[in-house]
């Protein structure tokens, strides 16, 4: 059983991208990788980003098709697991070219959920 709703999950991506992009605004690859600090944010809320993709299952290419759900999830299994062999650059590049089309997929689908729940 699932610990929160679809719904939730999808909220919970795109708050957590919500932080990363405003963590990261205005830095360049240098100045991110120099910053332990906001690595270490960015990689804990990708890390949220990556669980709530394992939570939604399943069924999370039905509910929002488009994201490669497979690779979210690999990724977080790489910051949870194999942390030692994260790089800055995987990092940047998921957060730059990435993230943004996930989180406009994860509010599509909470928009259609919305629309499908009885008032």
């Amino acid at each position: 059983m699932p610990f929160r709703d679809t719904a939730q999950h999808l909220r919970d991506i795109i708050e957590n991208i919500d932080l990363i992009t405003s963590f990261v605004q205005g830095l360049s690859l240098n100045d991110y990788a120099a910053d332990r600090r906001t690595a270490a944010a960015v990689e804990r809320h990708l890390q949220i980003v990556t669980e709530a993709a394992y939570r939604l299952g399943d069924d999370a290419e039905a509910v929002c098709p488009g994201p490669d759900w497979r690779r979210y999830r690999g990724l977080g299994n790489l910051l949870r697991h194999a942390y030692q062999r994260i790089q800055d650059e995987l990092i940047w590049e998921t957060v730059n070219d990435d993230l943004p089309s996930l989180r406009q997929a994860a509010k599509d689908a909470l928009r259609g959920l919305d629309k499908n729940t009885p008032s």
